[in-house]
């Protein structure tokens, strides 16, 4: 796919929606690191029905410690891997309270050393939290970027890294975002709905669906 087609994607997306959310609820720093780590391997929807009643009782990583893992458990326990994911949450905020004053650190590195937290995650944080223009490659990602050829290569890191060289500057803020919801509402992975996709024109998926 040449550069040109690429800014046109891009610009589309953005036309369409300009300033796009994150479909995760949160109330801080703090919680949207926490619903970014609950939401691996679950849905937005999900995550967020589990951190409503949550979230008005903890906003804070000392909170979290003193509600301590199997009271965490209760609230989070129809979210898949609930103990390991429990587990994670309250090793992370004691190492916030620890070693970063208990706030979320705005770097990767950091990022990356707190329990539960890929590269995925601390991209997300980044990104949402602390408006870094980083590419969260999730399974959405993934697929779009190889399926349109805007950004073809076989692992998430190469993806990853071939997005941020080739997504124009204007557009790399909100890249991810807009590939994750065209993903999640139009291109979906089964049966992409083309004849409903504002990029079909420039798509180079060969297979396309319109029915």
């Amino acid at each position: 796919m040449n550069q040109d087609k690429r800014h046109q994607i891009f610009k589309t997306l953005h036309d369409l929606n300009p300033e796009p959310q994150g479909e995760l609820d949160y109330v801080n720093l703090y919680t949207l690191l926490v619903a970014v780590v609950l939401s691996a391997q679950a849905t937005d929807i999900g995550v967020n029905k589990a951190t409503k009643e949550l979230f008005k009782i903890v906003t804070t990583p000392e909170e979290m410690v003193a509600l301590g893992e199997e009271e965490l458990i209760s609230h989070v326990k129809t979210i898949g891997l609930y103990k390991a994911k429990a587990k994670n949450v309250i090793g992370l905020s004691k190492m916030l309270v620890e070693l970063h004053g208990s706030e979320v650190p705005n770097n990767l590195e950091a990022l990356e050393a707190l329990p539960g937290v890929g590269r995925k995650t601390a991209n997300v944080v980044l990104n949402i939290g602390f408006g870094i223009p980083t590419i969260a490659v999730d399974t959405h990602v993934f697929r779009i970027s190889n399926r349109t050829g805007i950004a073809k290569a076989p692992t998430v890191e190469k993806v990853e890294e071939k997005l941020n060289k080739v997504v124009p500057k204007e557009f790399l803020l909100h890249a991810h975002h807009w590939l994750i919801l065209h993903g999640r509402y139009i291109c979906v992975a089964r049966k992409p709905k083309c004849s409903e996709c504002p990029i079909e024109h420039l798509c180079e998926f060969k297979e396309k669906v319109f029915s």
